[in-house]
């Protein structure tokens, strides 16, 4: 009897641990298979995150592109550009006036300087600038002789920059004392009011703008990392 049992037993332990050892590998096939999933469900979380955060800047983009204008400004001409880096694009201003330049970087960066002391205004040589990322406004005041130069420049971090700039007459009179003509203190004040409240919408809007931005990158950091 103890000889059948010592072979009975001898028989029966390679089963088992052939079954165990298939238990074990079942389990190893499983461990993949969830870090296969795991490692799937990352790249699919991370490529949702990028559609959304560029869904976004489109919006954002759109909201900044569309936003109105006041209706004292009067378009007069609309200029698109292309501006290699490093390089400068030169228009001159004749029309007289208070002249409102909005310019948008369709591609790249390109930055906006003005002057009414040279005709070839640069990032060192200007009276006026603005050099967003984003969209550039200058505001030329009336007293500025003509012609006014208007330097664009691409800035070296892009091999090539578009631009659209859409020039407005800003048609708004702010009438002051001993100028000549009839002197209302509530119309200045009218005025000053209307004009100090475009500028601070203005601001508000590409406040707008940023923040929405920059919460959409530090949404993708906080996924991401």
């Amino acid at each position: 009897m103890s000889l059948a049992a010592v072979g009975l037993s001898e028989c029966f332990a390679p089963a088992l641990s052939r079954g165990s050892g298939g238990l074990l590998n079942g389990g190893g096939r499983t461990s993949r298979v969830a870090r296969r999933w795991d490692a799937m469900a990352a790249h699919w979380k991370r490529v949702f995150v990028i559609v959304l955060a560029l869904q976004g800047l489109l919006i954002a983009n759109a909201y900044n592109e569309n936003e109105e204008v006041p209706e004292e400004w009067i378009l007069l001409h609309v200029v698109q550009g292309q501006i290699a880096a490093g390089n400068y694009s030169y228009l001159r201003l004749n029309h007289e006036g208070k002249i409102v330049l909005q310019m948008q970087s369709l591609k790249g960066d390109a930055d906006l300087y003005v002057s009414d002391v040279t005709l070839h205004p640069s990032f060192d040589d200007y009276e006026l600038q603005s050099v967003t990322c984003g969209q550039d406004v200058v505001h030329v005041p009336a007293h500025f002789r003509r012609p006014v130069g208007i330097g664009i420049y691409g800035h070296p971090s892009h091999l090539e920059s578009e631009f659209e700039m859409k020039v407005y007459y800003d048609q708004t009179v702010v009438e002051y004392p001993f100028s000549g003509g009839s002197y209302n203190p509530e119309d200045m004040e009218m005025s000053q009011k209307q004009f100090r409240s475009t500028e601070d919408e203005s601001q508000d809007e590409e406040s707008v703008f940023w923040t929405i931005l920059i919460g959409i990158l530090k949404l993708i950091l906080e996924i991401l990392f």
